[in-house]
């Protein structure tokens, strides 16, 4: 067989990959798409190594190592695509450009950063850097910045968000407070 044929096969698979980085949104397509342009390399790099007539099959070697680079990168990129749908609920790449929190629709400056406008928001025109806490004259103090764990919502915690949490605890509990999931 000529060197031809498996040429023209893995340039038309690493042609349809490139087209699958470049167009498609969704993540999990992406990642099979850099797949298929690996795979493309793996076929032109066993091919040439037959063509060649290559004593120590070095081209076989480097497609063995291809292919477990291949599948760590498989394992890590699936990791960091089911991470991103938990935080994001979407794996559309048009959505997840933006890797910071959304910015609070109340913040005064809308050219400063959200953590530059927190950390400000407390200041007296008379010391900018510096918020003043009455309780000690003198001492500076950052200002709450309000993010997720702050509202309760990163937690997940029912009395962070204020829910009623079922049950109750008995008058002789042990100090341990209310139980989840009824009475006991």
């Amino acid at each position: 067989m000529h060197v031809v044929y498996p040429v023209v096969v893995s340039a038309l698979l690493f042609s349809i990959g490139v087209y699958g980085v470049l167009a498609r949104r969704n993540t999990i397509l992406v990642l099979m798409s850099v797949e298929l342009m690996l795979n493309a390399v793996n076929l032109n790099l066993v091919a040439f190594d037959v063509w060649l007539g290559d004593r120590l099959h070095s081209g076989q070697v480097l497609t063995l190592f291809v292919i477990v680079i291949a599948a760590a990168e498989v394992g890590l990129g699936l990791a960091i695509i089911l991470a991103l749908y938990r935080n994001r609920r979407t794996v559309d790449l048009d959505h997840l450009r933006d890797l910071a929190e959304p910015e609070p629709a109340d913040a005064a400056d809308n050219d400063a950063p959200p953590a530059f406008v927190a950390a400000t928001a407390g200041q007296s025109p008379a010391s900018p850097g510096k918020a003043e806490n009455p309780a000690s004259p003198g001492r500076a103090e950052a200002a709450p910045t309000g993010g997720a764990y702050a509202r309760g919502e990163a937690t997940g915690s029912a009395y962070a968000r204020g829910e009623e949490t079922g049950g109750g605890g008995a008058a002789d509990d042990g100090g341990q407070g209310p139980r989840r999931g009824g009475t006991p």
